[in-house]
């Protein structure tokens, strides 16, 4: 199999693999946690080293899959380093626990927010940058998300400060799933998008041995009849 169609496929396996993670770790925790106004954050450092902390591991790696893929077809420097920080911020907040909810604030916590921070912006703007590429064919679908994304991330934002923690957590799972759907969708993508002759036979497959049996062809026909 082609190594950026499996990417792709890796990639997308595990993003459903960190889906199920997440889902299983909000079902585990204890029931005084409020999803709606609590974050994920708070959920996973009710249980430090369990599966939430486990599932964004396993989305920062199936976002790296994607970076040689990404590569292959043509992206560029800017968009594959903004996909890599979101990939380092979402595995350092995952190392990194944050507070009890309703503590003060440690150093511990400040990293991981703003590691959070770091992933929850650095990943539209690589999608939207990608969407202009000829390696996005999905670039509306790209274009709709990112925008989507960035609009609820001010609207969390907002709800963090002036707005008193308002939804705070159903805001941020919103926003989690959103930008969980732009790297499904590039996977997908790359998965299912028609190859370039470079890729089916690396850079030279145009080149020399493709050109001299045309060649022959036309110049010793009976040769090669």
């Amino acid at each position: 199999m082609p190594g950026t169609r499996r990417s792709g496929l890796l990639a997308l396996g595990g993003i459903v693999l960190a889906a199920v993670l997440a889902l299983i770790g909000h079902l585990e925790v204890s029931d005084d946690l409020d999803p709606w106004s609590l974050t994920v954050s708070d959920f996973a450092v009710s249980d430090r080293g369990g599966v939430i902390d486990t599932a964004m591991a396993v989305l920062a790696a199936a976002s790296l899959v994607l970076l040689p893929a990404l590569r292959r077809a043509g992206a560029g420097r800017v968009p594959l380093a903004l996909l890599t920080a979101w990939s380092a911020g979402l595995l350092a907040a995952a190392l990194v626990p944050t507070n009890e909810p309703g503590t003060p604030m440690d150093t511990a916590a400040y990293v991981h927010r703003y590691a959070s921070v770091l992933s929850f912006l650095a990943l539209p703007v690589a999608g939207w940058l990608l969407a202009r590429h000829p390696v996005a064919g999905a670039a509306a679908w790209l274009r709709g998300l990112t925008l989507a994304s960035l609009v609820l991330a001010a609207t969390m934002i907002w709800s963090a400060y002036p707005g008193d923690r308002a939804l705070l957590g159903l805001i941020e799972r919103a926003l989690i799933l959103t930008e969980t759907a732009l790297l499904a969708t590039l996977a997908l993508h790359l998965t299912l998008r028609p190859l370039t002759r470079a890729e089916q036979g690396g850079p030279g497959y145009s080149s020399s041995w493709s050109m001299s049996w045309r060649a022959a062809s036309v110049m010793e026909p009976d040769r090669l009849g």
